[in-house]
């Protein structure tokens, strides 16, 4: 039977695959796991965020729209009960004024404010809830 040698042409080769060596890659086979699994709930807690503010926006956009309806409506009616349903049909829930009503040909002007509520998960309890207003101004068209 042959003796095993520590030397030899195939020595480089057993000392690469030592499995027993710290520095061999296989030792470090999990750490790309670990790395992940501490990282993952920072990205997860920002894309939450992201979408938070996604909806911010997108209530941002609703608020003005319906300080347009609102103008556009107070524009032909003096009824504010009728301006504050056109402001609702958009976003509901709406605070709605009519700053100033002229005669007709002069403008009619009419303020929205909105509380947008940041109620996601993780992210709510740090966003405060934003108030959000919107502004819009037109002619009188009729008496």
């Amino acid at each position: 039977m042959p003796i095993p040698v520590a030397g030899g042409r195939n020595a480089r080769a057993r000392a690469r695959f030592d499995h027993t060596r710290v520095d061999h890659p296989r030792a470090e086979r999990g750490q790309a796991t670990v790395e992940l699994a501490l990282v993952l709930p920072l990205i997860f807690a920002l894309l939450v965020l992201l979408f938070q503010v996604t909806l911010v926006a997108r209530d941002e956009i609703l608020v003005v729209h319906a300080a347009r309806d609102a103008a556009r409506e107070a524009t032909v009616t003096g009824d504010m009960a009728r301006v504050t349903a056109a402001a609702r049909r958009s976003v509901p829930g709406a605070t709605v004024r009519i700053v100033r009503r002229g005669r007709v040909g002069q403008p009619v002007e009419v303020a929205i404010s909105f509380v947008s509520r940041t109620n996601l998960p993780l992210v709510g309890f740090f966003v405060p809830d934003v108030t959000l207003h919107g502004h819009s101004v037109m002619r009188v068209e009729t008496p």
